[in-house]
């Protein structure tokens, strides 16, 4: 019966997809659409290549986590849309840009939005994979089913488009298998068609080699080198001028909650929408790997409600061996009760990851708890919620801002 009710509602969006084509026509075929999909890096690779294609002079749109921009500006829309919205809002949306005469678009691409039929009749001029890891499992049901949604959209790309896949990442050569459009990689590894050489990663930023070609960039971390190097891919398979598009990327700053970070009194805090386990694994060791010798690394993150319960343990077990102190709290609990979570969360820890551990379920409280225990050198990493602007407790959203609150700490103890 649960298969039979969710047929019937793919159905009915297919069939809003073809109504909404029909009522407001295609104008996503008088622009150059990029869709970037995959677990981690969505967001920022759709910022970047938005601001990259703004500043080489370009009239562009932006769909994504942060909302819908043109051509430099915030669309305001009368609802609050999800990470890909429905036909009818995308046909509304790209309605509007046309009137904007907006030559690009860059949107993220999700596995929900797939697997609902969003994006069907969307002339697609190409698909960039990031990665795959577990997300999502309390919708899709199994990993198997939530590689296949993503798989998905490389199968309805237009036979004149391109495919971008990270071959570093274990499903990146699959979900090229059986597509029938032009396809290329990008990666670390070596004999990729966009090669990448990392010289030096610290707080100052990061040096590499994509191709033959240098680059100097202020985004930190080597899962920031892999979004670059796919922007770099698509500008090049866009036939963007290579030598501008580095120079721009010099001086780029990544979206908001995306390894956000200040320095205040020799303490760094780190705001990142970390959300899944791995994630959460790669900004921890992106802060191990510029941490100074003798400095801690404290961690504040929890798990949200009302989502896949089966990363819970996983990231309870990261964070925990990742960190010198691990501060479990509150994410947006929902109509789940956080002390059930952080159980959940605790599950796989040893002894010693315990003891080195703390819990607060009052979100808030964690973060001064984490201020308190800073010093000279340390790095704190709040992660989970970046770029929000809430948290939603027992279906009612609270006002609260990870970054926010750091500050307005840090600057009360001057």
């Amino acid at each position: 019966m649960k298969n039979l009710i969710k047929n019937l509602k793919l159905k009915r969006r297919a069939i809003s997809a073809l109504a909404a084509v029909h009522f407001y026509g295609n104008p996503s075929r008088d622009m150059k659409i990029v869709g970037v999909t995959g677990t981690n890096g969505k967001t920022t690779t759709t910022t970047l290549l938005y601001k990259v294609a703004l500043s080489l002079g370009y009239k562009a749109g932006f769909i994504g986590t942060g909302g819908v921009h043109v051509n430099g500006k915030e669309f305001v829309m009368d609802r609050k849309i999800p990470t890909t919205p429905d036909p009818l809002g995308l046909s509304k949306i790209f309605r509007e840009m046309k009137k904007e005469k907006v030559e690009y678009v860059f949107m993220e691409v999700s596995s929900h939005a797939m697997d609902q039929g969003r994006v069907s009749g969307i002339n697609f001029t190409g698909g960039v994979f990031t990665n795959l890891t577990q997300d999502h499992l309390d919708y899709h049901k199994s990993f198997e089913n939530y590689f296949e949604a993503k798989k998905k959209f490389f199968k309805i790309l237009p036979q004149n488009a391109f495919a971008l896949s990270n071959s570093d990442d274990d499903h990146g050569k699959l979900m090229l298998e059986g597509i029938k459009v032009d396809h290329y990689t990008y990666g670390f590894s070596g004999g990729e068609s966009f090669h990448g050489e990392i010289f030096k990663l610290d707080f100052q930023g990061l040096e590499a080699r994509f191709n033959s070609a240098n680059i100097k960039s202020k985004l930190l971390g080597k899962f920031n080198a892999y979004n670059l190097l796919a922007v770099f891919g698509v500008c090049d398979l866009l036939k963007f001028d290579t030598e501008k598009v580095l120079k721009i990327l010099e001086d780029v700053t990544p979206p908001v909650g995306r390894f956000e970070y200040f320095i205040h009194d020799g303490i760094t805090v780190v705001v990142d929408y970390a959300h899944t386990p791995d994630a959460l694994e790669k900004v921890l060791l992106t802060a191990r790997e510029i941490k100074g010798e003798n400095g801690k690394l404290i961690s504040v993150f929890g798990c949200g409600g009302d989502r896949d319960p089966l990363k819970r343990r996983i990231m309870g077990k990261i964070g925990a061996s990742l960190s010198d102190i691990a501060i479990f709290t509150s994410d947006n609990p929902r109509n789940e009760d956080p002390m059930k979570i952080i159980q959940e969360m605790k599950t796989d820890l040893s002894m010693n990851e315990i003891e080195k551990s703390k819990f607060i379920i009052d979100r808030k409280e964690a973060i001064v708890e984490s201020v308190k225990l800073a010093e000279k050198g340390d790095i704190v990493v709040c992660a989970g919620k970046g770029h929000e602007t809430y948290q939603e407790i027992r279906g009612v959203k609270h006002h609260f801002n990870d970054m926010e609150e750091y500050k307005k700490l840090l600057k009360s103890n001057e």
